[in-house]
């Protein structure tokens, strides 16, 4: 049994069927294959190789990525009023012009897996169907129905019900289950980019940033050629949510703070006022599982903020590391629930981390100068030694390293860019032109990596 029918229990159910269980996945929301998936609480995702990687081992790849996504290769800032000038600027991601990371549409995929998984005969899905609470030594789920409270046995129960999870509500009433959950002084809220006569309004294969100090506005493309904007704000203070209350109060705020997106933007104020403004919670706990007859995983287990754009990805990678345990220790399945958090609690913890850190740096950073020369060095000394040196958003974006080992090798490179600045500040680039200051550049990182 898997509870949420949610990005991962979908996969999850997929992955489960094509070993040969029989699934059973209940799911608390309508069936949005006849109500239509609901907008206005969204933020559209970014698929990257973790996330790919995990659907390809489904066989999901190829059908997500040509239906789906659209690639987005680097930043595009909107500085505005604050950083560099007013003129947007593009930060490649990478100095490999093919890596790129993935606007998708968290309804449109969700739709997608839920189909792949209704595909299976050993897989049935139940909408409409809340669960209130778990027997964990059964185990059974009990779950809301039209003539009240349902029992429902398993074989295993599995917990893919997000970062509010019942299933993990229940675990959290057993003695020694450690948790915490932490939230961000700031709030989301979804806007829309419509298309124009002419198809996208924006560079569409960029991720648009209007990074304005203590809060932000994103854009990701759609294949409809729209974009899904999100708003980043803190609840108060003078760029918060609190402060703009009225349509005049919507429009006048755009018009300063976000002026070449706002004429972009003809339901500004209805999207503002109709949808709902989101939280942004971290959640860590352990164990994720109750001996071998329950287990959660994705948000339920590890929810973080979605400044990396690997909330999905990492719940992907958690489908494919269980059904990998699973298949391990098929007489075992305590074995292969341990088996899964050792894997996965060190990597969830790394990427919570990480999360929250590029915030800051999307939020306050991305616009400044010594960002950009910062980000320059980075990438001039990667394209230099690509062998030694792999900036830590590569690492997470573009590989499978684990994400501890990204975090630690991230660290690590901070401190040879730290030493390579102080020795060549950006006046250096001025003084040298191009190709002298790279060579200057490589020398000071030969020195730096010893």
């Amino acid at each position: 049994m898997i509870i949420g029918a949610g990005l991962a229990g979908s996969l999850m159910g997929c992955y489960l069927a094509r070993a040969g269980y029989r699934v059973s996945i209940y799911e608390r929301r309508p069936d949005p294959r006849a109500k239509g998936y609901l907008g206005g609480r969204s933020i559209n995702l970014a698929l990257s190789i973790r996330g790919i990687s995990g659907l390809a081992g489904a066989d999901l790849a190829d059908m997500v990525m040509n239906t789906e996504a659209i690639p987005m290769r680097g930043r595009m800032i909107h500085p505005g009023s604050i950083g560099v000038g007013t003129a947007s600027i593009f930060q490649p991601y990478s100095h490999d012009p093919g890596d790129a990371i993935n606007s998708v549409s968290r309804g449109g995929l969700n739709l997608a897996l839920i189909h792949a998984a209704a595909a299976y005969q050993n897989v049935q899905i139940i909408f409409d169907c809340p669960c209130l609470d778990v027997d964990l030594d059964a185990p059974a789920a009990i779950f809301d129905s039209a003539r009240g409270p349902k029992r429902v046995g398993a074989d295993l129960i599995l917990g893919a019900d997000g970062a509010f999870s019942p299933v993990r509500a229940r675990l959290q009433k057993t003695d020694r289950f450690e948790y915490s959950q932490s939230y961000l002084e700031h709030g989301y809220k979804e806007l829309q980019i419509p298309a124009t006569a002419d198809g996208f309004a924006l560079e569409p294969n960029a991720l648009h940033i209007w990074p304005r100090g203590s809060s932000m506005m994103i854009a990701l493309p759609n294949r409809d050629e729209s974009f899904t904007c999100t708003l980043f704000w803190p609840f108060a203070g003078a760029h918060g949510f609190e402060n703009v209350r009225t349509a005049e109060d919507v429009r006048a705020f755009f018009a300063t703070h976000y002026p070449d997106a706002a004429p972009l933007m003809p339901t500004l104020e209805e999207d503002y006022f109709g949808n709902p403004t989101g939280s942004l919670v971290t959640v860590r706990c352990s164990p994720w599982h109750w001996r071998d007859k329950v287990c959660i995983f994705g948000d339920a287990a590890h929810a973080i903020v979605p400044f990396y754009g690997q909330g999905m990805n990492a719940a992907f990678e958690d489908c494919l590391a269980l059904s990998e345990c699973l298949a391990k220790n098929p007489a075992d399945r305590g074995a292969a629930l341990r088996e899964f958090q050792d894997l996965r609690k060190p990597n969830a913890d790394a990427i919570a981390e990480m999360a929250l850190a590029n915030f800051l740096e999307m939020r306050d950073k991305v616009g400044t100068a010594d960002f950009l020369y910062r980000k320059k060095i980075e990438q001039t000394v990667h394209q230099a030694f690509p062998d030694r040196v792999t900036p830590q958003y590569n690492l997470v974006s573009f590989s499978t390293v684990p994400y501890a080992d990204a975090l630690r090798r991230g660290l690590e490179l901070d401190v040879v860019l730290d030493r390579i600045i102080s020795e060549i500040p950006a006046a250096r680039l001025q003084d040298l032109g191009e190709d002298a200051w790279k060579t200057e550049v490589r020398r000071g990182a030969q020195r730096a990596l010893g």
